[in-house]
C-alpha cells in the first residue's frame, strides 16, 4: 500500500444514488472451500526467499520484482490459466502486471480480484502486500484444483508499482477498450490483509460509516455485502474503510466499475475501542513495520492472514459462481423498441435514438462510441460545427420506454450512461432515470457541477422490486437547467432482471 495522497473524493463527491444491494444470502452459488494457510505461507516464503536473493526488495524496476512475477505466473500457468506478463513503463524502468483469466464464465460478465505484487525499496513487502498477493495466488490455485465452472468470467490480477502511485493497475484499465472496460462487473482488492496487530476492516461500498469520501460506484454495496456476510458467519466484527485512493481499486472506481476487497491496517494506530473489538495492543500501529525493513515472513499475523484468505474464496465463490439473473427486459437501441420522447423544455439536444457523433470541447463531450452495436440514446447526435451545436439547451428534455410489465420477485435495472458538461454547468445541470408506474421513484441521478466533466460510460444498477407486477415505462432525463452551458448525455444497454 502506497503512502497516503489525495483521495478520490472530487472524483466520488457527487456519486450516484447507492442501489439497494442484492442480500448475499439471497444468491444461488457454491460452498466455498477453506484455503489452506500453510499454503498461503508457503507463497510468502516463497517471496521473502526471492527478496533475500535480491538486495531485500521486491520493488519497481528491481530484480526481485520480475521474479516475483516469474513465481505467480509459472505457478498459474501451471494450473491451466491463461496468462500475460504485461509491461509498462515508469521511472525508467520496466514493470509488469501479471493477469490470469479461467476459463469459462459469461466473458461479459467479469468479476476481477486484484492485489498489488510490489514492495518498497526498504524491505521485503511480506505483508504490504506478499499477504494479498499470496492470498488471491492460492485461491485461484483452489479454483484450478476444483475445476471450478463459474457463471461469471473470474480474472485474477497481481499489479506492478503500486507503491509509485497505483502505476501498473491505472495502466491496465487505461488501456482496455471501453468495451472490455464495460465487461468488467466487479472489482475486489486485497491489500494488507495479514498485519501482525490486525484490524477487520471492509471497503465501505455503500458509506454506510457516513463519513470520508463518500460511497463506492453503484455495485459496490453488493461487494462490501458478501465480504460483511463471510466475517458475520465466523463471528467478527467489521469497520467500514473508506475509497481514499490509496490502493488499486482507484483506477477502477474512477472509471465507475464497482469494488470492494479487505484490509487489516497500515501505519494508523489501533484505537482503545478496536483492541477491544479486535484483540491486540492499543496506541500500537497495526503494521509497525509498514514500509520498513522488517516487513519479512515474521511480520505477519496467522489469523488474520487465514480469515481473510478465507473471505477472498468466499467472496469468488458467492459471486462468480451464482445463478445468473433471468432477463425481463432489455434494448441495446439497435432496432426500435418504441421509446417516445416527452415533450419538454429543451429547445435543443433533445434526446434520440441513432448513431451518435464525437464532439469534444476540454475533452469528450458526447462520446461517438458505443457500449454496443451502433446506436445509443443520446442528447442530439449530430456533431454540428461546434461542440454546442447540438448539445441540450433550454431546460429539460426526456423520453420513456413502452410499457413493460414486471413479474413478482426481485428485479434489478442496469444500464450504461455518461453525463459530460463543461466548466459553465451548475449543479442544477443534471442526468436523471426515473421509475413510473403505480408510484416514481428516481434510481439514478448525477448533478452537474462547475467543472469539466468529460464523457465516459459507467455503470449503473438499482433495485427496483418495489414496482414488482407494475406496469411501468423507464424515464430517462437530462437538463440544462441553469445558464446557457455545454450537457451532453448518452445511455445504452438497459436491462431489466430478475
Amino acid at each position: 500500500m502506497r503512502p497516503r495522497l489525495l483521495t478520490l473524493a472530487a472524483i466520488l463527491a457527487a456519486a450516484l444514488l447507492p442501489a439497494a444491494p442484492v442480500q448475499a444470502s439471497g444468491v444461488s452459488a457454491l460452498a466455498a472451500p477453506n484455503i489452506s494457510l500453510a499454503n498461503v505461507k508457503a507463497h510468502l516464503s516463497q517471496l521473502q526467499s526471492i527478496a533475500t536473493a535480491n538486495g531485500g526488495n521486491r520493488a519497481h524496476g528491481r530484480p526481485g520484482y520480475l521474479a516475483s512475477a516469474n513465481y505467480v505466473k509459472g505457478r498459474l500457468d501451471a494450473a491451466g490459466f491463461t496468462t500475460t506478463l504485461q509491461s509498462f513503463s515508469y521511472n525508467g524502468a520496466t514493470g509488469y502486471n501479471v493477469i490470469a483469466d479461467w476459463p469459462g464464465g459469461d466473458p461479459g460478465d467479469v468479476l476481477m480480484v486484484g492485489a498489488h505484487l510490489d514492495s518498497v525499496t526498504a524491505g521485503p513487502g511480506i505483508n504490504d502486500n506478499g499477504s494479498g498477493s499470496a492470498a488471491i495466488l492460492e485461491t485461484a490455485l483452489e479454483v484450478s484444483r476444483q475445476g471450478l465452472a463459474p457463471a461469471k468470467h473470474l480474472r485474477f490480477a497481481w499489479w506492478g508499482a503500486e507503491e509509485l502511485g497505483l502505476r501498473g493497475s491505472s495502466y491496465y484499465v487505461t488501456n482496455l477498450s471501453t468495451t472490455d472496460r464495460s465487461k468488467i462487473k466487479g472489482y475486489l482488492n486485497f491489500d494488507m490483509v495479514g498485519s501482525p496487530n490486525p484490524g477487520y476492516f471492509v471497503y465501505d461500498g455503500d458509506n454506510s460509516d457516513g463519513v470520508g469520501s463518500g460511497p463506492g460506484p453503484t455495485g459496490s454495496a453488493q461487494l462490501e455485502r458478501v465480504l460483511q456476510d463471510y466475517f458475520t458467519s465466523i463471528g467478527v466484527q467489521t469497520r467500514g474503510t473508506d475509497f481514499d485512493g490509496r490502493s488499486d481499486y482507484g483506477p477502477f472506481i474512477s472509471r465507475g466499475i464497482p469494488a470492494g476487497g479487505t484490509f487489516t491496517g497500515a501505519e494508523g494506530v489501533k484505537t482503545s475501542a478496536q483492541a477491544s473489538l479486535w484483540g491486540g495492543t492499543a496506541g500500537q500501529a497495526f503494521d509497525s513495520c509498514y514500509h520498513r525493513s522488517c516487513d519479512t515472513a515474521g511480520n505477519v499475523d496467522d489469523t488474520a492472514l487465514d480469515r481473510n484468505a478465507d473471505a477472498i474464496a468466499y467472496a469468488v465463490w458467492t459471486l462468480a459462481t451464482a445463478t445468473p439473473p433471468a432477463t425481463v427486459w432489455s434494448d441495446d437501441f439497435e432496432t426500435d423498441k418504441g421509446w417516445t420522447v416527452v415533450p419538454g423544455t429543451a429547445t435543443v439536444g433533445t434526446w434520440e435514438r441513432g448513431d451518435p457523433e464525437a464532439t469534444s470541447s476540454s475533452g469528450a463531450k458526447q462520446l461517438g462510441t458505443t457500449v454496443s452495436g451502433t446506436n445509443d440514446l443520446v442528447t442530439g447526435r449530430l456533431a454540428g460545427a461546434s461542440a454546442g451545436d447540438y448539445d441540450v439547451d433550454g431546460g429539460t428534455t426526456s423520453i420513456q420506454s413502452p410499457p413493460i410489465t414486471l413479474p413478482a420477485g426481485s428485479l434489478n435495472l442496469s444500464l450504461s450512461w455518461y453525463l459530460a458538461h463543461g466548466s459553465n454547468a451548475t449543479g442544477a445541470d443534471f442526468f436523471r432515470v426515473r421509475i413510473v408506474g403505480g408510484t416514481t421513484a428516481t434510481v439514478v441521478q448525477q448533478l452537474g457541477a462547475a467543472s469539466d466533466r468529460d464523457g465516459a460510460w459507467s455503470t449503473a444498477t438499482a433495485d427496483i422490486s418495489a414496482f414488482a407486477g407494475q406496469t411501468v415505462r423507464v424515464v430517462i432525463e437530462a437538463g440544462d437547467e441553469s445558464t446557457a452551458s455545454l450537457v451532453e448525455a448518452g445511455v445504452d444497454d438497459v436491462r431489466i432482471t430478475r
